[in-house]
């Protein structure tokens, strides 16, 4: 078994998220109640939880895997919103089932946005709905009428079952 990279989880996830989603968004995260899970064969970070729910899974990629959980506390941070994308009202009970955002019911798409990005989905009212993957930037998702905007991974309705 291998041990953990002999560097400062903590520093490293908070300059990760930062790199990612703006600076200063980290400081949202409680530096007492944070928990890394290491891979057993490479020994880095895998996962980072705050208690026992799961925050965000880091991606062989260098990018965060959001969680419905993770995107709400990130968004307590409110510079964490131009990572979001809000949607029309009709589209909503769609996207919160896990259903794909197509651009022609983006109401808003804030500028930290960008092409292959993990962005949190959000109703009006600043509530996550739904987490997924940007196939537009910010600038162009709102310019295009046909096609998926954001591939949804996971939404708040396809929890229950």
């Amino acid at each position: 078994m291998m041990k953990p990279l002999p560097l400062n989880a903590k520093d490293k996830i908070y300059c990760h998220i930062d790199a990612i989603f703006g600076v200063g968004i980290s400081d949202i995260l409680p530096e007492e109640c944070l928990q890394f899970e290491y891979s057993r064969r490479t020994g880095r970070i895998k996962n980072i939880s705050i208690g026992s729910r799961l925050v965000a899974t880091l991606r062989t990629d260098g990018g965060l895997a959001l969680t419905l959980f993770g995107a709400s506390e990130l968004l307590k941070n409110k510079q964490f919103k131009e990572n979001c994308v809000i949607p029309s009202d009709e589209a909503v009970p769609f996207v919160s089932e896990g259903r794909s955002l197509f651009c022609k019911h983006v109401e808003w798409c804030g500028s930290n946005v960008k092409v292959g990005s993990d962005v949190a989905i959000i109703d009006k009212n600043d509530r996550v709905i739904a987490i997924g993957r940007s196939l537009f930037g910010s600038k162009r998702m709102k310019e295009y009428h046909k096609g998926v905007a954001v591939k949804v991974r996971e939404g708040i309705k396809s929890r229950v079952k």
